[in-house]
């Protein structure tokens, strides 16, 4: 055997040798957890999102949550519902989170030991939109003064009635006004934002949308069109609260506090800033902690 092959041999058979002592000396607890870690990887942390059908409805989903992910190494299951529901899911400690948009049931939730603290994220408007024949003539009315015409008729009015904040702010709207129309020309949908946009312009009816699924859709709704805006009693703010860890002590509220940081900080209010001037010409949302 060549002298040089023969002690390349020998190298390696003492590397070997040394490879299976370093192993032997190894605590066997140390060899084991590390097997056990190539074999079974520690689970992503999830944390639960429980929001407004509008922030997923837009497309803002698309932008903040993957953002949020690839910053936490984490994946974030999104609730998409009613502000009512999403309370409700808070309430039951089935949220670590929530985004939401009816002011008075938020601090009522952090009066009743629920939340953390509501904290301003971001807000848009509300928008009264109809068939362009406007038979109940409310083109360009004050809020009140549209919904006392709405409910004076003619004209049919798609309800959401599904507690959410746009139900909400709709209902707090008639009792404003001290009125409300007929049954006949009242529906209630029960259904997310989008779909009953979709139904309104179905039936050429009229009804309260916020501004973002509004901008994201108003193309695929050609029926109808915006005929009331621009009104302080259509503002409509967001909150992000964390659910209360002293309530819920299971819930991750280490990502909860994490989420409530990120869309409030920096990156997440430039996301929000900048989404959907690109594809629907206008921003959707406007952030409130940086400008």
């Amino acid at each position: 055997m060549p002298i040089r092959f023969r002690a390349s041999v020998l190298a390696a058979a003492a590397g070997l040798v040394l490879f299976f002592m370093a192993a032997a000396a190894a605590p066997p607890a140390l060899c084991a957890d590390k097997a056990r870690r190539a074999l079974w990887p520690a689970p992503v942390e999830t944390l639960t999102l429980a929001s407004t059908t509008s922030t997923l409805d837009s497309g803002l989903f698309d932008v903040l949550i993957p953002a949020f992910e690839k910053k936490l190494s984490c994946k974030v299951k999104v609730i998409a519902v009613g502000t009512g529901q999403a309370i409700r899911l808070g309430r039951d400690g089935n949220a670590d989170v929530l985004l939401v948009h009816d002011r008075e049931s938020e601090l009522k939730f952090i009066a009743d030991g629920f939340g953390v603290e509501r904290l301003d994220v971001m807000h848009n408007d509300f928008l009264v939109v109809g068939p362009r024949t406007d038979p109940a003539v409310i083109r360009g009315k004050k809020a009140l003064d549209a919904f006392r015409a709405l409910a004076a008729g003619p004209g049919v009015f798609v309800s959401r009635g599904d507690d959410s904040g746009t139900n909400k702010k709709e209902l707090r709207l008639w009792a404003a006004t001290g009125s409300k129309p007929t049954k006949d020309r009242y529906v209630e949908s029960g259904a997310g934002m989008e779909a009953a946009l979709r139904i309104a312009g179905e039936k050429r009816a009229y009804t309260l949308v916020d501004r973002a699924t509004w901008l994201a859709h108003r193309r695929e709704i050609d029926a109808l069109e915006s005929l009331v805006e621009g009104d302080a009693e259509l503002f409509n703010p967001y909150s992000v609260i964390v659910v209360s860890a002293v309530r819920y002590p299971g819930l991750n509220s280490r990502l909860a506090a994490a989420f409530a940081e990120f869309i409030r900080g920096p990156e997440g209010q430039t996301l929000i800033r900048d989404f959907g001037k690109d594809k629907y010409g206008a921003p959707l949302f406007f952030p409130d902690v940086i400008k």
